[in-house]
């Protein structure tokens, strides 16, 4: 080891690492904000229909899978972008290590595909079905009658599969920011599932800012007041696991309660994101107003903020950050 790789390991002088890292840029406030949509698609559309046991009824529903394909292909353009050396990214795809979060997350990555392109066959109409085969040559019109008939065939199966793997990636992008315990404000196994009940909040928003049935949508707005409760709770059970993990925790709690991202995180995040919707979301259905699309767009806007705000303090909280 020379001299200078020997200084850098052992008094751990990077100006990149400590006492602040200074490596996740917007690509992964994208990613991970792009995913959370995604995972909380895949899981209530297809929640959707087995709890009804219908296909979607409205046209947008139909077709939300391949949206989703396509926001989690810019997600992972995004993520592309913030690698180091983006010819090599093949090699997560070399071998499958049971104990990575960030191996099993690119596997999820790939796989989420096949099930969300069976997922969109399958909930197309018959008349939709006959113009997209009308529509490609006649060999891959053969392919896709094969697809079709398969997506009926293991309807249930195929969404159940989607509800796992959208229920996994959602928990894939809280759980790879907590196995960095030596940033403090990542060193939680509340992660996860804030990440994922976030993801279900988001993407309720998103979708609800589509033309739906008005049974889809009420039943997408029960899901976002519970999304958003959980997510509530969630971040209390952060900050009193926090507050009650010692001095690393204790730093950790300071950035958000006194520090330098508490004004952000309880006005972007708690008020804005978070009650403020709720509280307009219950008053929506019980006195029987309007739909407001101004909720999901807080919902969103709140979204983006909780994982902006959660990467920026993960890198400010080295354990060099400590009093």
């Amino acid at each position: 080891m020379t001299p200078t790789l020997l200084e850098t390991a052992t008094t751990r002088a990077n100006p990149q690492i400590d006492p602040s890292l200074h490596v996740w840029g917007w690509e992964i406030v994208l990613y991970l904000f792009l995913g959370g949509i995604v995972a909380g698609i895949f899981v209530l559309v297809s929640s959707l229909e087995l709890a009804s046991g219908e296909r979607p009824r409205s046209r947008a529903l139909r077709f939300m899978p391949f949206v989703a394909l396509g926001l989690l292909s810019l997600g992972m353009f995004a993520l592309w972008l913030d690698l180091a050396h983006r010819l090599w990214a093949w090699r997560f795809y070399a071998a499958l290590r049971p104990t990575s979060p960030m191996s099993w997350g690119a596997w999820i990555l790939v796989l989420i595909y096949p099930a969300g392109i069976l997922l969109g066959l399958g909930s197309l109409d018959e008349a939709q079905r006959a113009g997209l085969v009308r529509r490609t040559p006649a060999v891959l019109g053969k392919l896709l009658e094969r697809l079709f008939t398969l997506a009926d065939s293991r309807r249930r199966a195929l969404l159940i599969l989607s509800v796992a793997m959208g229920a996994g990636l959602g928990l894939y992008t809280g759980l790879l920011l907590g196995t960095m315990p030596s940033r403090l404000a990542w060193n939680s196994a509340v992660l996860g599932p804030l990440f994922l009940v976030s993801g279900l909040s988001t993407g309720a928003a998103l979708l609800l800012l589509l033309r739906l049935d008005e049974s889809e949508r009420k039943a997408l707005v029960r899901w976002d007041v519970v999304a958003i409760a959980a997510e509530l709770v969630l971040i209390a059970l952060l900050m009193v696991g926090f507050l009650t993990s010692g001095e690393a925790g204790r730093a950790a709690a300071h950035g958000f309660l006194g520090g330098p991202f508490t004004a952000v995180f309880w006005s972007l995040v708690v008020v804005m994101g978070l009650l403020v919707p709720l509280a307009m979301e219950l008053l929506e259905s019980r006195r029987h107003l309007p739909f407001v699309a101004l909720v999901p767009v807080l919902v969103l806007c709140g979204g983006l903020a909780l994982r902006w705000i959660l990467l920026a303090a993960g890198q400010a909280s080295g354990f060099r950050s400590l009093p």
